[in-house]
């Protein structure tokens, strides 16, 4: 009998006869965790566990601790509320359902609208479904017969979303008495989902559009175990305390103003000096990292999009041109093209390279108005943009110092576990094959010389260039996708970069996109939650509030307050007639970090009552005492 190996990412692996599941690998392979295992990467590409090998093959097997895993199980519940609920309530037709950053929704086209007890009538209806313990089992079929048999179970929004891939063929599963158009991969069967909750019913336009029908999209998530659940419930309780809409409200750091219309964000003057420390920080270490920083025009002739390629790939999120002296016009939907004509503008020497130029580069995107969402998903936003032009000899050594500034920056703002991705060739790419393994390679190199796990997201990559993705997790363990490190094949072709090598000759420059925050808007919503609005005192827009007992106390608070602002501290004065308590309560709700109290000993004695948000009274505390303690935190971002 033929025999195949198979090898375990840390190198250990067996043969296998020729055919052998993945489902009977892993139980020889992984024994102690085989009822773990939700599927498996082979080569790179995920898939289901009932797949058979017919060759060697690199293995990893996914359980619920990896990312991957976590979207497996979630798909896999999202398919089996599908249909729950089209058995419950016949004639409901299905949109899509996919999993998301914490579980999964489906959207479906129902004629009246679900209620709040519906949820539980089809929980019910999962929990029968489960326990049947019913598999999923894969189906290919050619698109025109797929097309044929949803059209027979009149679903609409199925066949049309075969027409738009415009492939040969398609992907059906099946479980229990369902089927559905997907992509895949799934769990082996339904018993696997150990504990569930459909959590919300909210409105979603059919593709986000506004001018499409409106669906209604039921939130759930499932987990291994009934602890995992209750925890996740736990953390969904905390999350609301910490929603940056509403605490943006609460402490007067931006808005959205209706006149202006939706996705544009209003920095008020307490958010806009967060902001401006955050912008501060990085850009001083742009400076010692060797980046030189540029601006950028706002818009562009249309013609430079086409030649990027924009106008091709990138039109449906590109706002309408409009008309200038006999030329179109264009918004920027990216700084990428703004950059590279500044390294075009004069002839480039190896000597030059690398060449790093970094911009906070405001750019605009049509996000329709159904997937708006608070400030990670807004219209118009500033992307700590930054573009690296090197050779291909100093490729790797780049990555490595955008990884170690990345993990500087980030651990700064008190983000320490990374979720990390990298993603290769897919089907539809530019460039050669051999320039895609070659960067891949630099890639993954970086992140084993970085000694930072990751996953491999195969097929996943651009179509201009393979990437790595970071995304960071927050104080309550959410991951928020923020960072990217992104090879681009595409546009020093299409503008004809190049440099002056050492033989005479013209070469192509290796060309990286890297954003550390992505956006400043996400990672700000994102800073307010991490930290439930209570900045450090670096950060804090407000860092101490002085409050007087008395009237009698406001002019040596007065004092304080100058000698306060000489340390270059930022302070603000309650000497409202007001009681202490209440004085303190409203500092406490704007998370003040420090609040002084200053009563008739304290002004006598020259000291003060110090109070730290969240943790209450410390006790009296000399002035210069606190003034040296307060610029030791801020000097040392804490």
């Amino acid at each position: 009998m033929d025999k195949i190996k198979v090898t375990l990412p840390d190198g250990n692996g067996r043969e296998f006869p020729k055919g052998t599941t993945l489902a009977e690998i892993a139980k020889v392979l992984q024994p102690d965790s085989v009822k773990e295992v939700l599927a498996a990467q082979v080569n790179g590409i995920l898939t289901d566990l009932h797949r058979t090998l017919e060759s060697d093959a690199k293995v990893e097997f996914l359980t619920f601790n990896q990312r991957l895993g976590k979207e497996v199980l979630w798909h896999s519940t999202a398919h089996v509320m599908a249909q729950a609920v089209q058995e419950l309530f016949p004639g409901t037709k299905l949109a899509i359902g996919p999993p998301i950053d914490e579980g999964f929704y489906y959207d479906f086209d129902k004629d009246t609208p679900f209620q709040p007890e519906d949820l539980a009538k089809i929980e019910g209806k999962m929990k029968e479904i489960i326990q049947e313990d019913a598999s999923f089992k894969r189906e290919e079929l050619p698109s025109e017969e797929a097309k044929k048999f949803f059209a027979n179970c009149q679903e609409n929004y199925k066949v049309e979303i075969i027409s738009d891939l415009n492939g040969d063929s398609v992907s059906l599963y099946r479980h229990s008495r369902f089927v559905d158009l997907c992509r895949g991969p799934h769990i082996p069967s339904t018993k696997r989902i150990k504990a569930f909750k459909l959590l919300q019913i909210a409105g979603a336009y059919w593709r986000g559009s506004e001018k499409n029908r409106m669906l209604q999209r039921i939130y759930g998530v499932s987990y291994p175990n009934q602890e995992l659940l209750e925890d996740f419930l736990r953390r969904q309780e905390e999350a609301k305390r910490r929603d940056h809409r509403k605490l943006g409200k609460e402490l007067d750091l931006y808005s959205f103003q209706e006149e202006a219309g939706p996705g544009l964000v209003f920095w008020h003057p307490k958010g806009a000096f967060v902001r401006h420390q955050i912008e501060s920080f990085m850009q001083e270490l742009l400076l010692k990292s060797g980046y030189q920083l540029v601006y950028t025009p706002h818009i562009a002739k249309i013609d430079l999009w086409r030649t990027s390629g924009h106008t091709e790939f990138y039109r449906e999120n590109m706002y309408p041109t409009m008309q200038l002296e006999e030329a179109e016009y264009q918004l920027k939907p990216m700084n990428c093209p703004f950059h590279i004509l500044i390294y075009k503008n004069q002839i480039r020497s190896y000597r030059d390279l690398p060449i790093r130029l970094a911009e906070y580069g405001s750019v605009y995107r049509y996000e329709r108005s159904g997937v708006l969402h608070g400030l990670p998903r807004v219209r118009g936003f500033t992307q700590d943009d930054a573009h690296i032009f090197c050779t291909p000899q100093q490729v790797e050594e780049e990555v490595i110092k955008m990884l170690d500034l990345t993990k500087l920056i980030l651990n700064t703002f008190g983000f320490n576990e990374f979720e990390i991705c990298l993603s290769t060739l897919p089907e539809k790419h530019i460039g050669e094959a051999s320039d895609w393994e070659q960067a891949e390679a630099v890639l993954q190199k970086a992140l084993e010389k970085y000694k930072w796990q990751y996953s491999l997201a195969a097929g996943q990559g651009a179509f201009y260039g393979p990437k790595i993705d970071i995304s960071i997790k927050d104080a309550i363990g959410r991951p928020w996708q923020c960072t990217t490190i992104q090879f681009d094949f595409n546009l020093p072709h299409r503008f004809d970069l190049h440099y002056t090598a050492s033989d005479g000759k013209f070469h192509r420059p290796i060309m990286v996109h890297r954003a550390i925050f992505g956006s400043i808007e996400r990672f700000f919503g994102v800073l307010i939650e991490h930290y439930a609005g209570a900045f450090p005192l670096w950060l804090a827009p407000v860092q101490v509030a002085l409050l007087p007992i008395t009237d009698a106390q406001v002019n040596y608070c007065s004092e304080v307050k100058a000698q306060l602002e000489q340390a270059g501290l930022r302070v603000e004065l309650d000497g409202r007639n007001e009681k202490i308590g209440h004085k303190i309560r409203e500092a406490e709700n704007l998370k003040i970090p420090y609040m002084l109290v200053v009563g008739k000993k304290e002004a006598e004695k020259g000291n003060v009552s110090l109070r730290q948000h969240a943790k209450g009274d410390l006790g009296q505390l000399g002035l210069e005492d606190f003034i040296a303690k307060a610029r030791k935190e801020v000097e040392n971002r804490l």
